[in-house]
C-alpha cells in the first residue's frame, strides 16, 4: 500500500516478524500441539541465548553440537531431553529458516545409555 501525504510518497510496510513469531506461525501451520509449540520455543530461546543471542542463520553444526554437549555434560539432561532440544533446533533450521544444510543430516539422536552390571570378582584373589 502506498500512502501519499504532502506530495511525498511513503511505502507502508509491515515490520519483519521476529524469529520466534515465525516459529510459532510455522508450528501452528503444521498443526503441532500447543505443548510442542511451547517446548520448541523454549529450546530455541535457550539455544540462541547460549550463543550470546546470535541469529541461528549465522550459526551451524559447531554451535548445535556445542549446545547439545553443554546440555549433556553441564546440565546433565537425559537423552530424551537432548533429543527434544535437537528436534526444536532442526525444526527451526529446516522449517522456519528453510535451510537444508548438509550438516543437519549428520546429527544422530542420542540413544539411551544401558548400564550393565557385572558380578564382582571378590573371591578371585583369596589369601593362601
Amino acid at each position: 500500500m502506498i500512502n501519499k501525504t504532502n506530495h511525498a510518497t511513503y511505502a507502508i510496510t509491515s515490520p519483519a516478524k521476529k524469529l520466534l513469531d515465525q516459529v510459532r506461525e510455522k508450528i501452528r501451520y503444521k498443526h503441532y500441539s500447543l505443548s510442542t509449540e511451547k517446548t520448541y520455543i523454549s529450546w530455541i530461546k535457550h539455544y540462541i541465548i547460549f550463543h550470546g543471542k546470535r541469529h541461528p542463520a549465522d550459526m551451524g553444526a559447531t554451535e548445535v553440537e556445542r549446545f547439545l554437549t553443554y546440555l549433556a555434560n553441564e546440565r546433565h539432561v537425559s537423552s530424551s531431553t537432548q533429543n527434544q532440544a535437537l528436534s526444536a533446533i532442526l525444526f527451526l533450521y529446516r522449517n522456519v529458516l528453510a535451510l537444508e544444510l548438509s550438516w543437519l543430516d549428520g546429527f544422530e539422536r542420542s540413544k539411551k545409555l544401558v548400564l550393565v552390571s557385572l558380578p564382582r570378582e571378590t573371591d578371585t584373589f583369596s589369601n593362601s
